[in-house]
């Protein structure tokens, strides 16, 4: 994919039956999404259906189904990942153009995978219904599908006719396909949704130990399969070798948030890399990434990714914040917005509320529009079924009723504390 392809933009993602989404849960996402809540909420539930279909669809291999375990995301059966007592579950995408995907999977027989119960996809009132079952309403549905695409394309479609057509099953979605070929019509709305999966750049919570020597991996195009960090070394390197102003953008970040003034690539051989960062304002004193404090570690594959991604893409990010001093988490709150205005989808799972603080800065600044935010908090019941709220920001940067508790966890332990010191000396008194 490059720069002159059209990027399609999520939308909204609803999700029921899966893990603690008992009920349809749907969030729609803005240039900067927000996704906050206590743990096990059911904040990455959401978001994990988006990436089981990028490494099913990212396999070196057809899995046939969904693959429950890969470098996303890691589930356990079937069975196991459905609500209790759910015989399926549903998930679906919409984007900002007007197309739909209703995608619906079921256990197979020993419930240990998903298969593929119907794929519905759509544009406006015009829809394609597939399900692995169908015979006689093939033809039925090639002609919604001459429909879709007529109002899709604004074009005269004839095709299909005396052509024989199936229903079939390619990595966990089902399509139309001629011979085999499930690539049969390139525009199919579960094409654009796969390209929106694959183009997904994934940067979960756990981004591991700062390593001496990184491999030299180098993406393909705009795509990032699995997970982002593997590829941090390669794309700094890359953009050092082309004297890319990408990287003079990341060292300006580095240096906005207070960490470092410069990180750069040194070859060690054709596949290895040495990442060295600056502790000092000399060149002389560059040491390796296992030598600076893990922090930096834990948010350079952030800052990477932030300035990686294209217009358009998608950038989802557990915990930005995690192992960075307070000062450092609101200034990386200016460096989420600064990715928005460039036109990147970002998306973010928090507990931080000094990023949130951060963006709402932002939004009264007049820096950010105000509908430009989604901000969706996710919390549990006493059956644990998860249920999401979701909060407008005003031109002030302020929010109305929102079951927010980040500052009443700080008041109710500072108030803690005083009654503690205030009972310590009344007792020595």
């Amino acid at each position: 994919m490059n720069n002159s392809e059209t990027r399609y933009r999520l939308r909204r993602i609803a999700v029921e039956g899966f893990k603690s989404l008992r009920n349809l849960a749907s969030i729609e996402f803005g240039d900067l999404t927000l996704l906050a809540g206590a743990n096990s909420s059911g904040k990455s539930s959401l978001m994990q259906p988006l990436l089981l279909f990028k490494q099913s669809l990212e396999a070196r291999y057809d899995p046939g189904r969904l693959l429950l375990g890969g470098p996303n995301v890691s589930l356990g059966t079937a069975r196991e990942t459905l609500w209790k007592g759910a015989e399926t579950f549903t998930v679906i995408l919409e984007t900002k153009e007007g197309l739909f995907g209703e995608l619906r999977f079921r256990p197979d027989q020993e419930g240990y995978s998903f298969l593929t119960a119907e794929n519905i996809w759509g544009y406006g009132d015009c829809t394609l219904s597939l399900r692995a079952d169908m015979a006689a309403e093939i033809q039925e549905a090639i002609q919604g599908l001459i429909r879709l695409f007529k109002k899709w394309l604004s074009a005269t479609l004839e095709f299909g006719k005396g052509v024989e057509l199936n229903v079939s099953s390619y990595r966990g979605f089902l399509a139309l396909a001629v011979g085999g070929n499930a690539d049969w019509f390139p525009f199919l709305p579960w094409v654009i949704f796969g390209e929106i999966a694959k183009g997904t750049i994934h940067i979960p919570a756990l981004r591991g130990n700062p390593q001496r020597r990184y491999p030299y991996t180098v993406p393909e195009k705009q795509y990032f399969p699995g997970l982002f960090q593997d590829y941090v070394a390669g794309v700094i390197t890359r953009w050092q070798e082309r004297k890319s102003d990408q990287l003079t953008g990341l060292w300006n970040d580095l240096q906005h948030i207070g960490l470092t003034w410069k990180v750069e690539a040194r070859r060690i051989s054709d596949t290895e890399v040495e990442l060295l960062a600056g502790r000092l304002q000399t060149e002389s004193d560059m040491v390796n990434l296992a030598d600076v404090g893990f922090g930096f570690s834990q948010v350079l594959p952030v800052l990477v990714a932030l300035r990686a991604a294209q217009p358009g893409q998608l950038v989802y990010v557990e915990q930005p914040e995690i192992h960075l001093h307070p000062n450092a988490q609101v200034k990386l709150a200016d460096l989420l917005v600064q990715a928005a205005l460039r036109g990147v989808q970002v998306v973010v799972e928090t507990h931080s509320e000094l990023i949130l603080l951060g963006i709402q800065k932002a939004v009264a600044e007049g820096k950010l529009e105000p509908d430009a935010v989604k901000l969706h908090w996710f919390e549990r019941d006493e059956e644990g079924v998860t249920h999401v709220q979701t909060a407008e920001l005003d031109e002030e940067g302020t929010f109305g009723d929102w079951p927010v508790d980040f500052s009443d966890v700080a008041l109710d332990a500072m108030g803690a504390y005083l009654d503690a010191a205030a009972q310590r000396r009344s007792r020595q008194q």
